[in-house]
């Protein structure tokens, strides 16, 4: 179920580069534990074995394929085309960061770590590399935004009762892009020691094309799910993007399938035209953040700028390199959503299908409002619904009422 090669679409290239972004903009002396880490990940994903048994836990343990699911009353309520969710939000521990990181873990393994470190924003990714680490023996530390520890405190709960050290980091906004620079800071210091689970598709080469590969299931999976239900491939597939490991995943199976409209949905916060976004394939310039080069929101002074969302895990100032090329090239379009519609969006789907959504998934959600009127009668619509919104609910009921 993943992708080894693509016929025409074969990036990055041997430096990590999706045309002008990513790369490894690290250390000199560094440069050869990403070496390695590359060479080890380009045999694994070549070993039938290894590919087995990252299958077989994410079929058994997991729960995959997750359904495809034909949302007839979200359908109805837009009066045309047919809606579907892929319903990643049914995964064990609530959302897609488990295919991922259980195929580094077992990578981890492979390589001879004992333990694994991790950040997290909403919690999940934190959530999902407890579970894979005590399922594996492995110890486990998490750098977790200060913000985000309170604001996401049942899975910061979660984390410790999996056995997980959770580090609460109180510099610059607190925030996720602050969990990132602590774990790096920290990998960079006991990287003979720890295997860094990066949980998006970001970081320095060789992470956005590991994690692409791990997360390609989702797409995979949609695409063979779409042609056995209507035989034929769906014509928009949209998900929300932070760092874009959800998104990557469902997109790149389809990125050569260019009747395939792919949209990413990125925080627009309380709107692009203020300080208070993390829209940054809107509003970003061309710079280097966390080893690759990317778009980055910036102050003026031209320095990394403050991100902000609704959303914990949307809630990052970059944008992964493979979203900036496909953002450049036109092969993927990427539209910012603003917190109200995603909370709207939110209660939205609760009422009308009975499926609450995570808020980062709620902003892909949140742009069927002004898709579907744009759609044809016949169009087949797929949203990655990337986790559920339990971590959420207590936090949106007060905004709603």
């Amino acid at each position: 179920m993943f992708v080894k090669k693509l016929k025409k679409y074969n990036l990055p290239d041997k430096d990590g580069f999706f045309g002008e972004f990513g790369g490894a903009f690290v250390p000199e002396n560094f440069k050869k534990v990403l070496k390695r880490l590359d060479d080890e990940f380009e045999k694994a994903k070549n070993d039938d074995s290894f590919l087995k048994e990252v299958y077989d836990l994410l079929k058994d343990y997991s729960g995959r394929p997750t359904p495809l699911y034909f949302a007839k009353n979200l359908t109805e309520y837009y009066g045309k085309g047919k809606i579907y969710l892929k319903r990643e939000d049914l995964n064990h521990t609530g959302a897609h960061k488990i295919n991922n990181v259980i195929g580094q873990a077992l990578l981890a393994k492979r390589m001879g770590a004992k333990k694994i470190i991790a950040e997290t924003g909403a919690g999940q990714h934190g959530v999902a590399s407890a579970t894979a680490a005590t399922l594996l023996g492995l110890e486990c530390d998490v750098f977790m935004g200060e913000k985000d520890i309170k604001r996401q405190h049942l899975n910061v709960e979660r984390m410790k009762l999996l056995g997980a050290k959770v580090h609460s980091v109180d510099t610059g906004t607190k925030t996720l892009s602050d969990a990132c620079d602590a774990a790096i800071d920290y990998w960079l210091r006991h990287s003979d020691e720890v295997f860094y689970v990066l949980g998006s598709a970001v970081g320095p080469h060789p992470y956005p094309k590991m994690v692409r590969f791990f997360q390609s299931v989702i797409g995979n999976e949609i695409k063979h799910q779409c042609l056995e239900k209507e035989g034929r491939l769906p014509d928009y597939v949209l998900a929300c993007i932070g760092g874009g490991s959800n998104a990557i995943g469902a997109f790149y199976a389809f990125i050569d399938d260019s009747q395939v409209n792919l949209i990413g949905l990125e925080a627009a916060g309380e709107g692009v035209d203020t300080e208070k976004t993390a829209a940054s394939l809107a509003k970003g310039k061309k710079m280097i953040l966390h080893g690759k080069r990317q778009y980055v929101l910036c102050d003026k002074n031209g320095n990394v700028g403050e991100s902000y969302s609704i959303s914990a895990g949307l809630d990052y100032p970059g944008c992964g390199p493979e979203h900036c090329y496909l953002h450049d090239t036109g092969r993927a379009k990427y539209i910012p959503v603003t917190d109200e519609e995603a909370v709207q969006a939110f209660a939205r789907l609760s009422r009308i299908e009975g499926i609450i959504p995570a808020i980062e998934s709620a902003h892909a959600v949140a742009y069927l409002e002004k898709l579907m009127s744009q759609t044809n009668e016949n169009d087949i619509v797929v949203i990655n619904l990337s986790g559920r919104g339990d971590k959420d609910t207590e936090r949106l009921l007060q905004l709603l009422v």
